[in-house]
């Protein structure tokens, strides 16, 4: 199999084998609040002009008509940026028979159902959405667009695997007709990038750092452009090890193993670990393939699970990231 997209659930199904109304009023992950709309009244304002119909060109080159004002979206693995935005779908991704979800979201999609991530047509119809956004043109490969248009207006978002996620970001909210709020969440976003990255740049300078995701059997590095890497090496600035220079150099998911004799070749200063393995993180650093590692020789190693937003991406995940370093690095450095 060519798994092109890794996704963060794949290490729970497969033995760790790889293959990628509103919400909450809290501001602390530069979301838009949601606001609901008032009961029409007898006064002027039951004049103004309901939003019309749209017709928007998606990824695939399909004409689909927008709802003036869906209630009803099935956005599976695109759940953060619609937190982001304030509006709640009516169904949220999941694997697993529902076992397995977008945990660092829970605190906003907190009792919306779940659906399987390959989105079962008889599931989807389930839900009589009235609006379908699809991640990307892999999901609805072959007859599966004409099956998901039958439902309701589909429109998918990227054509490739691992799309841009701001970009992403953008055309949702353009869908939804909320592209002024969300060129506010990237401006939020593009405030705290900055201001964590003065604050690393004076604590470590160029020292290198890494995030691993351990699974069962298998050790992966994210690529230096996508998923976690993106905003550890893009958006934080902060020093890219050479072996995953090496890898990202031709690898297209956003993580890929590492062979145990390159992971115990890295020179990593600050490491971070995403544990999926079922093992504490002293009982993993206790293998004598970490033990020449920098950051482990000097105890710089934080440990996440993997309910925490570094195997997931958009203005939510990585916001949640970068709290994580920082508050990780700077603890550190202030003993």
């Amino acid at each position: 199999m060519n798994w092109k997209r890794t996704y963060p659930w794949v290490g729970l199904l497969l033995g760790a084998v790889i293959a990628g109304s509103g919400c909450s009023n809290t501001t602390d992950h530069g979301a838009v609040s949601s606001t609901s709309p008032s009961a029409s009244s007898p006064d002027d304002s039951s004049t103004v002009k309901p939003a019309a119909e749209r017709v928007l060109k998606d990824a695939l080159g399909h004409e689909v008509k927008i709802p003036s004002n869906p209630q009803r979206i099935v956005a599976s693995y695109l759940e953060d940026h619609l937190v982001a935005l304030g509006v709640k779908p009516v169904a949220q991704w999941s694997v697993g028979n529902g076992k397995s979800v977008q945990s660092y979201l829970q605190k906003e999609l907190y009792g919306i159902p779940t659906i399987p991530s390959d989105l079962p047509f008889e599931s989807v119809m389930s839900f009589a959405p009235d609006l379908i956004l699809i991640d990307s043109a892999e999901q609805v490969a072959g007859d599966k667009y004409a099956q998901y248009a039958k439902i309701a207006p589909t429109f998918t978002v990227g054509n490739g695997v691992n799309n841009d996620w701001r970009q992403e970001f953008m055309t949702v909210a353009e869908v939804l007709n909320k592209s002024e709020e969300a060129k506010k969440v990237l401006e939020n976003y593009d405030v705290k990038v900055k201001e964590a990255k003065e604050k690393l740049k004076q604590a470590i300078g160029n020292k290198s750092v890494a995030v691993l995701w351990v699974t069962e059997k298998t050790v992966y590095v994210p690529n230096e452009h996508l998923s976690s890497g993106d905003v550890l090496y893009r958006d934080l600035g902060l020093t890219v090890p050479e072996e995953i220079k090496e890898i990202s150099e031709t690898a297209k998911a956003n993580w890929n193993p590492i062979t145990m004799e390159k992971l115990a070749q890295m020179n990593i200063d600050y490491l971070f670990i995403v544990n999926s393995k079922g093992a504490t993180k002293e009982q993993i650093l206790k293998d004598p393939v970490w033990a020449g590692i920098p950051a482990v020789k000097n105890e710089h190693v934080f440990e996440y699970d993997r309910t925490s937003s570094w195997l997931y991406t958009g203005a939510i995940a990585n916001r949640q990231m970068i709290d994580n370093v920082l508050e990780s690095i700077l603890k550190e450095k202030n003993k």
